[in-house]
């Protein structure tokens, strides 16, 4: 069972999750940021990883430390559900079209975080949420949960389109990064040995 529990608590907020990264794509999400709820879901659903998340945060102020507190506590509990990472497959790259947004996505489970993010929104907003905290979460994601992962809409005229194809195309990548190669199924897929 490749899954994970993960509990964060600040004085900025508080969250609980759990993932099963051999799900079906349930998702329970409820951050108090509708948007980024949605977001979430799309990742769960389209990576095939079940996930629970219940957070709380100071939102009185904005929805930065429970967006990014959230990325924080999901890339951790990814680390720790792939455990070893003996026989995934590690690499995955995905084009995902959402209407006129197109999403290049490139993924590797390498255990050295590194992220390079290209969205090019064309308002701050996307209803209540801050475009900004698109790239916050991946960022967050990304050097938590040990993944190199270059991200860029190549285009789009829609910020809800160019963020919903990006968390989507992250889904993809995920989903087929973490699958058992049954070529290696034994193997850590590196030279080294080591991920």
């Amino acid at each position: 069972m490749r899954t994970a529990t993960i509990t964060r608590k600040t004085s900025e907020t508080d969250i609980a999750l759990t993932i099963d990264l051999d799900g079906t794509g349930k998702a329970d999400i409820a951050t108090g940021v509708g948007f980024f709820d949605h977001m979430l879901t799309q990742v769960a659903r389209h990576g095939l990883i079940d996930m629970t998340v219940k957070a709380k945060g100071d939102l009185h102020i904005d929805d930065h430390h429970t967006v990014e507190d959230v990325g924080i506590a999901l890339g951790k509990a990814f680390a720790e559900a792939i455990g070893d990472k003996k026989g995934i497959t590690r690499y995955a790259d995905c084009h995902l079209a959402m209407d006129e947004a197109l999403t290049r996505c490139a993924v590797d489970v390498s255990g050295r975080p590194f992220l390079v993010a290209k969205f090019g929104f064309q308002t701050p907003k996307i209803g209540a949420f801050d475009t900004q905290l698109v790239e916050e979460w991946f960022r967050a994601f990304a050097m938590n949960a040990g993944i190199t992962l270059h991200v860029e809409t190549l285009y789009g005229a829609n910020d809800h389109h160019i963020a919903e194809s990006a968390f989507k195309a992250l889904a993809r990548c995920l989903r087929k990064a973490v699958e058992i190669d049954p070529r290696q199924a034994d193997r850590i897929p590196s030279t080294k040995g080591a991920l």
